[in-house]
């Protein structure tokens, strides 16, 4: 018997790792690097063209599986979302290359979305279970789709900011999707796809070795390539309420990116500047405010992604009250590290500010 899984994961591996390969061979002898700016902390010539090389697996592989697994009656609709994936990475691409006005980027995204949501994509409902007398998001499943499919793309890229960090984010995310649809949805073709997002992820992150020591950054057309991906695989079935994972379950497993962008805005308008304009306050600049090296950010950032796949996983095969007791308990605890990490990284702030006073 075929193990498809498997095949499907080391294709998917490998077509991302020649693909990326092939991308950092052509950005060196171009020039083609990235500009360091306020965000960056990195040093020296790295290329940012990484996604092409995940998104090439992921979209080919993706294909096939569409063609040879998945229902005959969403093919088509399928081709509108591809193109709609496909778009998100070009615009992203170009972004790359020359930086484009955010209204560009973001007419972009709002058409991509949708197209998603006009083909029959969207989240139908809050919860697993009929909880409260709550059983569906009736006509405002249009309006939260739409916008949390572009909140998301743009969400993954302020956490782009350490080598491997949001690459190994978005894989572990996709690989807690894969197995929710495994263990409870038993959704082989579902899983497939996960895999595939998971190992094309996979072969982009083999150019961190030695982890994390990037060869090549996946760039703004990679990161909201992922972010787009990420919040349109739970609906990737169209219509089918019984294959879908619930919108609160899926923001709590991106509840990383997702508070780390609430963040950032609240910010930005607190203190009267433009929503896009660069800092260095995101989450990994704060744990770096506090000591910490890009392995030890990551260490912390894919421990606490592991805990909530963890809690979102029981939070699905729970059954009763004690599956809300489980979603709650993932908000929680993402709350409470935000704000613990919130207020440490003042403190530290506020230390070193003193610190250089009492030198002068």
């Amino acid at each position: 018997m075929i193990n498809w899984k498997i095949i499907i994961a080391v294709v998917s591996i490998a077509l991302s790792a020649c693909a990326v390969a092939v991308t950092l061979y052509v950005a060196r002898r171009k020039n083609w690097y990235d500009k360091i700016d306020e965000r960056k902390i990195h040093t020296g010539n790295i290329p940012r063209l990484g996604g092409i090389g995940f998104a090439f697996a992921f979209l080919a592989v993706s294909i096939f599986l569409f063609v040879s697994f998945g229902p005959v009656s969403l093919h088509w609709y399928y081709i509108i979302v591809f193109f709609a994936m496909f778009a998100v990475l070009l615009i992203g691409l170009v972004d790359d290359f020359k930086p484009l006005k955010p209204k560009v980027k973001l007419f972009v995204q709002c058409a991509a979305a949708l197209s998603v949501v006009v083909s029959g994509y969207y989240y139908q409902r809050l919860f697993l279970a009929d909880f409260f007398g709550i059983t569906g998001l009736s006509w405002l499943r249009y309006p939260i789709t739409f916008i949390f499919i572009v909140g998301i793309t743009n969400a993954i890229n302020f956490v782009d900011g350490v080598d491997g960090l949001a690459g190994g984010i978005c894989s572990l995310i996709a690989v807690t999707y894969g197995i929710i649809y495994s263990f409870y949805f038993h959704d082989a073709f579902a899983v497939l796809l996960c895999i595939c997002l998971a190992a094309s992820i996979g072969g982009f992150l083999i150019f961190n070795l030695p982890f994390p020591r990037a060869k090549i950054f996946m760039g703004d057309g990679g990161s909201q390539f992922l972010g787009f991906v990420l919040a349109i695989l739970p609906i990737m079935h169209r219509g089918n309420v019984k294959l879908e994972l619930p919108i609160p379950y899926v923001i709590a497993l991106l509840i990383i990116p997702v508070f780390d962008t609430i963040a950032a805005i609240w910010r930005r308008v607190r203190d009267g500047r433009r929503i896009d304009s660069p800092d260095r306050l995101h989450i990994h600049h704060k744990l770096m405010n506090l000591g910490l090296r890009s392995r030890g950010i990551i260490g912390v950032l894919y421990t606490l992604q592991m805990v909530l796949g963890v809690l979102v996983f029981f939070a699905v095969t729970i059954p009763g009250k004690k599956s809300l007791f489980m979603l709650l308990s993932a908000y929680l605890i993402g709350l409470g590290f935000f704000t613990a990490i919130h207020f440490l990284n003042k403190s530290a702030l506020e230390k070193r500010s003193k610190h250089q006073t009492d030198e002068l």
